[in-house]
């Protein structure tokens, strides 16, 4: 990496080549370093160096794969998350107004942290002035009938976060029954799916800003049952790697339908194919791992 001064894109070169790597097409490799963050990108040279030096056969065009490869992770996992957000806006919105109607959602009474509830409806309410100019939906109930918006429509105003948090400080029976409709058993399934839409959380901030997932070791690791446990790589100790992407994978086959997981896998078999040089290890993927889900 350079000194905190300022460099050149062609100092910032110099510097790459110096320390190993092969670079064969200067003006490529500019345009790439220009507009990508020569800082951005280093984060995804670890695995092809040590102590700053590369490896003999690392090329700046490897250092791209990995780039590209991860954005396109990215993007794949977005979409899927989204659906999962949808569907968990759609479910809570049902069993919430099913015990305590359209608008009960308002009532700080029905949730057991008046403080989040106010900090969630809050953020939603300015979410609403902000799109009240350009929301059809939003139009009709506040303009056209001047009432309150039903929850089924007003969950379009919360970010997966806001559902997240809104599910957690939910009345135990209201989280069970969502939970049921993801197929989690009524005992434990409302902690267990807290614990996946926190984990969702976690993954779309970070793809949604374009941070790299690609060998980034997570604190908050994805809470999987045994089984999945068993899915995961292990080392020679017997130690399982709950630390990298693939926990939340594992994750997503839980809460997505199975056609959908079935189209994301697909995805990101294809990708893999396009970029046969990166290694899926250091997402924590097994090698077997398309035959295993």
């Amino acid at each position: 990496m350079p000194g905190k001064g300022f460099k050149t894109i062609d100092e910032q070169l110099e510097i790459l080549r110096s320390r190993g790597l092969i670079i064969d097409d200067d003006a490529k490799a500019k345009d790439f370093l220009l507009h990508n963050n020569y800082y951005r990108i280093s984060g995804y040279s670890l695995t092809l160096r040590r102590n700053d030096v590369f490896s003999k056969s690392a090329t700046f065009q490897s250092i791209v794969d990995i780039y590209s490869f991860d954005h396109k992770l990215r993007h794949i996992i977005l979409q899927y998350i989204e659906i999962i957000e949808v569907q968990m806006k759609s479910v809570y919105a049902y069993e919430f107004t099913k015990v305590h109607g359209p608008t009960g959602y308002l009532d700080d009474s029905f949730f057991t942290n008046k403080d989040k509830h106010k900090e969630i409806i809050c953020k939603a309410e300015q979410q609403k002035k902000q799109r009240l100019a350009h929301e059809a939906y939003l139009k009709h109930f506040v303009n056209d009938l001047k009432q309150d918006i039903p929850l089924w429509a007003y969950v379009d105003l919360l970010t997966i976060s806001d559902i997240s948090f809104l599910y957690s400080i939910s009345e135990q029976s209201i989280k069970d029954e969502v939970a049921h409709t993801f197929g989690l058993a009524m005992n434990k399934g409302a902690n267990i799916l807290g614990s996946y839409m926190h984990s969702m959380t976690i993954i779309r901030n970070l793809c949604a800003h374009g941070s790299r997932i690609y060998n980034r070791l997570f604190e908050q690791k994805p809470s999987l049952n045994k089984q999945e446990k068993a899915l995961l790589i292990t080392d020679e100790n017997g130690q399982i790697d709950n630390a990298h992407f693939y926990g939340f994978i594992l994750i997503m086959r839980r809460l997505l339908p199975a056609d959908s997981f079935k189209d994301m896998k697909k995805a990101i078999v294809d990708i893999t194919k396009k970029y046969p040089f990166v290694r899926m290890d250091y997402y924590g993927f097994r090698n077997d791992w398309q035959q295993k889900i």
